[in-house]
């Protein structure tokens, strides 16, 4: 059996000063860059009227493969 030697150093680290704390939540802030995000949590929401929406919408353009086609009709799905 070995023996193990025990270390000095804590597991946890002692904690920093207020001061110190905050300077981090500020630089942690920064780095994340959270104040696009607190931003867009005081803008007001998005409307769900349907008065408010553009009456015509351009619809996408959706190319059928001959493939595609042929798999559908062997599906009976045309």
């Amino acid at each position: 059996m070995t023996s193990e030697k025990r270390s000095q150093r804590l597991a946890y680290d002692d904690a920093s000063t207020p001061e110190e704390m905050s300077a981090d939540c500020r630089a942690t802030g920064r780095n994340l860059r959270l104040s696009k995000a607190a931003e867009a949590a005081t803008r007001p929401a998005p409307s769900i009227h349907f008065d408010e929406y553009p009456r015509e919408v351009a619809k996408r353009n959706i190319r059928i493969s001959d493939a595609a086609a042929r798999l559908a009709h062997a599906l009976h799905l045309d």
